[in-house]
């Protein structure tokens, strides 16, 4: 039996969540850098396109009829990267991770064979984020998704290392989903804030990984890349050259260009020429199928973005669903 069409990235959007810390000192201080970040006109268009998604990303019957519709068998379904709050205090940051796990582990099971969950864990709080990698596993949760930092720490930072054991151990999936991006005011305007900022900070989280040496101490980590891996992928000669001529970049024990082959990276890169170098760099055995759904930085037809690129039919398959069905153990599933 073929390998199922696997989404590998997916948002489900969860009010318990942000009800939770809608009146919790910082919550007015994040909100404010959010919109100093994005600027007036995306937040509104923001606004609007949340609105008229607002049951594909809440309601299970309208998500597996759009899935349907575009021939998608499994999604992979994360939080709402809006949910992280990574300015949260001990105690806040637990409600979240702990509701998000929870609703996220429900609104899966009304469709157990067709829906994969992934948590949230704190990374403002590495102590923390082992705890709730562990609560989302007990959840019957795949992994968590986790952004390209938390204020004042890179994940290039020792105090995640337990962390990144627990996650080896257990064979969790990690989901490297972007929000925000730390270039501020210079990104906000024409929606630069996502179309450049997430790209960076994409390249900026998988370089600290890399270099830091995360991937030579923890191999087996399933680091799963959202939008590609953002500029790193098809950028790394550089990064390369530094590595050899630079005796302070060499944190890592190869070629940056290595690491590629321990990482995954989703498909949506919005261009069928850089899809197929991605595929190239990483391997057809290290690009998933991805399509940010529902919102409309995403990819509405996720197969036909994947089949514009005119792979080879085993390279296209592999993506399609064969490696996602391998990483989430998924074999023969319809």
């Amino acid at each position: 039996m073929s390998a199922p069409t696997v989404d590998v990235h997916a948002h489900v959007l969860l009010p318990e969540v942000e009800q939770l810390v809608d009146d919790v000192p910082g919550r007015a201080e994040a909100r404010a850098l959010d919109a100093r970040r994005n600027g007036p006109d995306a937040l509104a268009a923001s606004g609007v396109m949340i609105r008229d998604r607002m049951r594909l990303l809440t309601d299970v019957v309208h998500r597996l009829a759009a899935m349907d519709m575009t021939g998608v068998d499994v999604q992979v379904v994360s939080p709402s990267p809006s949910h992280y709050h990574y300015w949260a205090d001990r105690d806040v940051a637990r409600e979240v991770w702990e509701r998000a796990n929870t609703a996220t582990a429900k609104h899966c099971a009304h469709a157990q064979h067709r829906l994969v969950g992934l948590g949230l864990a704190p990374l403002q709080h590495p102590d923390l984020a082992v705890q709730a990698l562990d609560h989302a596993l007990g959840e019957g949760l795949a992994g968590v998704e986790i952004g390209s930092h938390a204020p004042g720490r890179e994940l290039s930072d020792p105090a995640y290392e337990p962390f990144w054991e627990l996650a080896a151990e257990t064979g969790a999936v990690l989901f490297l989903h972007p929000f925000g991006c730390t270039l501020d005011e210079r990104l906000d305007r024409w929606y630069l804030s996502n179309s450049v900022g997430q790209p960076v900070e994409n390249a900026v989280a998988l370089s600290h990984l890399i270099f830091a040496g995360v991937l030579d101490r923890h191999p087996d980590l399933k680091v799963v890349a959202a939008h590609g891996g953002g500029y790193l992928p098809t950028h790394l000669g550089r990064a390369d050259h530094s590595w050899r001529v630079r005796p302070d970049a060499k944190g890592c024990a190869r070629e940056p260009s290595h690491y590629l082959r321990l990482l995954w990276f989703d498909s949506l890169v919005h261009d069928p020429h850089v899809l197929r170098e991605l595929v190239r760099v990483a391997g057809p055995d290290r690009v998933l199928l991805g399509s940010d759904f529902p919102f409309d930085m995403g990819a509405d037809d996720p197969v036909a973005a994947l089949r514009a690129a005119d792979l080879p039919a085993p390279d296209f398959h592999a993506v399609r669903g064969g490696n996602a069905a391998a990483l989430l153990n998924l074999e023969g599933t319809r």
